[in-house]
C-alpha cells in the first residue's frame, strides 16, 4: 500500500503532526504498537503537563484544545524556585503582564485523547494499531516500512515519532547522544487542606527536588525527583507515610497533603539526536530531543517541531512539490536544531548545578537565584520563556515539569 507520509508512533507528536498536515488531504498513515482501545482512551499516567501559550494555541488550531474539558486545564498565575533550606525564592507572576498565567496544566492522557479524536475525524488518515515497525529503507525518490506482520508500505516521507529510544531512529542510522541523569522521577496528585492560590513551586532541596503544581481545586500534582537508588523506598512508602513526606518537604505550606492518585515512576534520560532527518525520514517529539522534565520544555519542544516540519509540508503541497525534498527536511532540521541543543544543553547544566549539594555549588545556587531575581532584563527573558507565546522572540518555555 501506497501512502504519502507515514508516521511511526501514535503520541502526542505523531498524532499533532497527523492533524496539522491533514488538511492537504495527503494519504497518511499512523503506526502504533499500543491497542486501538489503549490509543483511544489512554489512562491516566500521572505526568500532567505544563503548557505554554504557544502550545495551547497550537493545539487549539488543531482542534484538540477544544475537546479537552475546562474544569481539567489548570492556570498557573505564579511561580516560585527555591533552593535547598533557604526561605528566599526567585518569583515569577501576572501582575505587570497582559496574560491571565503563565501557562496551563492538563493531564497527558487529556491530550493524548484529545488529539487521537481529533485525527480520527479525517479519511485521509489511517490509524493501524498493534503493530510494530521492523524495518524502514529510505531512498531516494521513496521509503519502504515494513511491519510485524509483513505487510509492507511504500510512502514519499516517513516521520518517526516513538519516543526518545526510539527504534526506527536507530534503523535508519541516526546516531543520538543520551545522558542518564541517575535519577527517577516519581509523580502523583495529592490534594491538600490550603489553597494554592494558583502558585506552582520548584523546590530544589538538597538531595530530592520537589514540584508542586497546582491544578484546580484543593489539588496539585506532585513530582518528587531523586536519586535513582531512592527510587523503591519512595515507591513502597505507605500512603500515609508518604504523605507526611511530603508535606513536611513542603514545610507545611499547603497544611495535611493526601495522595488520591497512585505514584508513577519514570527514570531520567535525556536524548538529543545529532540530526533530525535523512533521505525521506524525520524525526519529531522525543525521538528528536526527549529533555529532563525540569523546565518542561519536552512536550512543547515536541509539539514546536511538529509544526516546523508541518509548515515545510504545507508549504510543498501548495507550490506542488515533493514532500520528501531533501533540502526540505534540511530547513526543518536547521530551524529545529537552533531551538533545540541550546536549551537540551542549558537544561542539562541547570540540572547538573541545582542537583550538586557539595558546598561551592550550593553557593553558586544561591547566587543564581538571587541574581535573576533582582536584575529585571534577566527575569524578563526567563518570563518570555515561561510564558512563550507566538509573540514572544526566541525559543521555549517554562520552569515547571
Amino acid at each position: 500500500m501506497d501512502y504519502d507520509i507515514i508516521i511511526v508512533g501514535g503520541g502526542p507528536a505523531g498524532l499533532s503532526f497527523a492533524c496539522s498536515v491533514a488538511e492537504t488531504n495527503l494519504k497518511i498513515a499512523i503506526i502504533e504498537k499500543q491497542t486501538e482501545d489503549l490509543l483511544a482512551d489512554p489512562g491516566f499516567d500521572g505526568r500532567d503537563i505544563a503548557l505554554t501559550h504557544s502550545s495551547v494555541e497550537i493545539l487549539n488550531n488543531l482542534g484538540a484544545w477544544a475537546r479537552i474539558p475546562a474544569e481539567e486545564i489548570s492556570p498557573i498565575q505564579e511561580a516560585k524556585v527555591v533552593n535547598g533550606d533557604s526561605p528566599y525564592s526567585l518569583d515569577f507572576d501576572t501582575a505587570r503582564e497582559s496574560i491571565d498565567a503563565l501557562g496551563y496544566l492538563v493531564s497527558n492522557h487529556l491530550i493524548r485523547r484529545a488529539l487521537y479524536e481529533e485525527s480520527s475525524n479525517y479519511d485521509n488518515i489511517d490509524i493501524i494499531t498493534d503493530t510494530i515497525v521492523t524495518s524502514v529503507n529510505t531512498g531516494d525518490t521513496s521509503s519502504t516500512v515494513t511491519l510485524d506482520d509483513d505487510r509492507v508500505f511504500n510512502s514519499t516521507l516517513v516521520v518517526a515519532a516513538d519516543s526518545r529510544f526510539s527504534e526506527t531512529r536507530r534503523m535508519v542510522g541516526i546516531q543520538a547522544s543520551m545522558f542518564d541523569f541517575g535519577r527517577i522521577c516519581i509523580v502523583c496528585r495529592m490534594e491538600h487542606e490550603e489553597s494554592h492560590d494558583h502558585t506552582a513551586f520548584e523546590c530544589f532541596h538538597y538531595g530530592r527536588t520537589l514540584a508542586i503544581l497546582p491544578l484546580n481545586g484543593n489539588k496539585s500534582s506532585v513530582v518528587v525527583t531523586a536519586p535513582m537508588s531512592d527510587r523503591d523506598i519512595i515507591m513502597d512508602m505507605q500512603d500515609d507515610e508518604f504523605n507526611l513526606d511530603i508535606q513536611n518537604r513542603f514545610e507545611k505550606k499547603l497544611g495535611e497533603m493526601r495522595l488520591i492518585t497512585e505514584r508513577f515512576a519514570y527514570p531520567l534520560v535525556g536524548v538529543h539526536a545529532k540530526k533530525f532527518f535523512t533521505n525521506r525520514f524525520a524525526l519529531i517529539g522525543d525521538a528528536a530531543v526527549g529533555m529532563h522534565p525540569v523546565t518542561a520544555h519536552g512536550f512543547n519542544l515536541g509539539l514546536s517541531g511538529q509544526e516546523i516540519l508541518a509548515k515545510e509540508v504545507i508549504k510543498a503541497v501548495d507550490q506542488q512539490r515533493d514532500i520528501g525534498d531533501y533540502n526540505l527536511l534540511e530547513r526543518f532540521n536547521s530551524r529545529h536544531m537552533r531551538t533545540t541543543l541550546p536549551i537540551y544543553h542549558g537544561t542539562n547544566e541547570i540540572v547538573k548545578m541545582f542537583t550538586d549539594d557539595r558546598p561551592p555549588a550550593k553557593m553558586l545556587r544561591r547566587l543564581t537565584l538571587r541574581f535573576a531575581n533582582n536584575f529585571p532584563p534577566i527575569k524578563h527573558v526567563i518570563r518570555n520563556k515561561l510564558t512563550e507565546s507566538k509573540n514572544s522572540p526566541g525559543f521555549l518555555p517554562s520552569l515547571f515539569s
